[in-house]
C-alpha cells in the first residue's frame, strides 16, 4: 500500500527521469582539475596511469593530452570501451590511450572519477587498485555526490534528497516506467549505487592496506558555511583522495 502510494506521488511530481546530473557543470572546464585539483593533476605527467571506471574515456583521453605517458581505460562495460576506443582515435591518442575490462600491467598511479559511489565492491576494488600498483604508486580519486548529497540518488533525486524520503521500492517502481532492463535495487540500475557515504569509504579506506596522503570533503558552495564534521554527509559537494602503496620493505640478509 504504502509502494504504491509512493509510486503515484513520485509519478506527479516527474513523470520522466531526472535531468539535474547531466555533467554540465563541466562544460568548458577540465574535469579532471575541477574534481582532484591541480597538483593530483598535475602529478599523472610522465606517468603509466589507469583510470579506473573510465565510462566513454573522456577523463583518460584528457590526462593523455596533459601529459601522462600513457593512460589504460578500465570499465566492465564493454559498449562504453568500444566508445572510449573510438575517441581516442579520434583524438590522436589511441596508441598512448587503451581501454580494457580489466587492467592488464602495473601503474605508476590510478585515476578514479565518479566510480567509488558505483562499485558494487568497493573493498575488493581497492585491493585491485593496490595490486595495479608499482611500490610507491597512488591513487587519485574523486567521486559524489555521495549518498546523503542532496542529490545523492543519482537518477532517482528528483527533488534534493528524495532518495532519502521514497522507499527503494517506490523508487525503483517508478525508474520502470521509462527504463525497461529489470533492475529490482539500486545496485542493479545502469552503473549501479552502492548508497556510499562518507564515513563507509573513511572506514574503507582505515580496513585497505593503502597509506592516506589526502582525504577531504570538499562543501557544495551554497552550503559551505555550515559545513562541517557534523553537517558533511549531507552539505559535501564531492571526496577528494590521495592514497599511497606503501614502498616494499628492503630485504635483509
Amino acid at each position: 500500500m504504502l509502494t504504491s502510494l509512493q509510486y503515484r506521488l513520485l509519478k506527479r511530481i516527474s513523470p520522466g527521469v531526472a535531468g539535474h546530473l547531466s555533467g554540465a557543470a563541466y562544460q568548458n572546464k577540465s574535469k579532471v582539475r575541477t574534481l582532484l585539483g591541480d597538483r593530483l593533476a598535475d602529478s599523472m605527467q610522465g606517468k603509466v596511469v589507469i583510470d579506473f571506471g573510465c565510462g566513454e574515456g573522456d577523463e583518460a583521453i584528457e590526462l593523455v593530452l596533459q601529459g601522462a605517458k600513457k593512460v589504460i581505460g578500465v570499465d566492465l562495460r564493454e559498449p562504453l570501451l568500444e566508445r572510449a576506443r573510438k575517441k581516442a582515435a579520434d583524438a590522436g591518442v589511441g596508441n598512448r590511450c587503451l581501454f580494457y575490462r580489466e587492467a592488464n600491467e602495473i601503474a605508476d598511479a590510478i585515476v578514479s572519477i565518479d566510480s567509488f559511489e558505483h562499485f558494487s565492491d568497493p573493498a575488493t576494488v581497492l585491493r585491485l587498485m593496490y595490486d595495479s600498483l608499482r611500490p610507491g604508486g597512488f591513487v587519485a580519486a574523486s567521486f559524489g555526490p555521495t549518498w546523503y548529497h542532496p542529490y545523492g540518488g543519482h537518477l532517482f533525486s528528483i527533488f534534493p534528497w528524495a532518495h532519502l524520503m521514497f522507499s527503494e521500492a517506490a523508487l525503483i517502481r517508478w525508474r520502470s516506467d521509462f527504463r525497461h532492463d529489470g533492475a529490482t535495487r539500486f545496485g542493479e540500475v545502469e552503473g549501479g549505487l552502492n548508497q556510499m557515504t562518507i564515513a563507509r569509504f573513511e572506514r574503507l579506506v582505515r580496513s585497505s592496506p593503502f597509506r592516506v596522503e589526502l582525504l577531504e570533503a570538499i562543501p557544495i558552495r551554497k552550503l559551505q558555511r555550515i559545513h562541517n564534521r557534523f553537517t558533511r554527509e549531507f552539505t559535501t559537494a564531492i571526496v577528494r583522495c590521495k592514497l599511497v602503496k606503501r614502498a616494499d620493505p628492503p630485504l635483509h640478509d
